[in-house]
């Protein structure tokens, strides 16, 4: 399993727009709404590179009206309490 974080500017009339679009978009399981340098930060939770180029790329860059600019975290490492491939399918 692959977990990105995906921070998110969003011009500012679109925020709900744009939340409500990323959660739709299938390997997303979070959106955060955070202050600072970004506005949202998504977490992605997918099987392969593939999947989550596709997110990337093509669905947030280009079918998501009102982002205007995102940056990728790769997460290296993580520690869950949970069986986190059990809990999103990803066995």
């Amino acid at each position: 399993m692959i977990t990105a974080i995906i921070l998110v500017n969003v011009e500012r009339q679109s925020l709900a727009a744009v939340t409500k679009e990323i959660l739709a978009v299938d390997g997303i399981v979070e959106v955060h709404a955070v202050v600072g340098e970004y506005d949202l930060a998504a977490i992605a939770r997918v099987k392969d590179q593939q999947q989550l180029s596709a997110i990337i790329a093509d669905k947030m860059c280009n079918q998501i009206p009102g982002i205007t600019h995102t940056k990728t975290l790769l997460s290296l490492n993580a520690q869950y309490n949970y069986d986190a491939a059990k809990a999103y399918g990803m066995e």
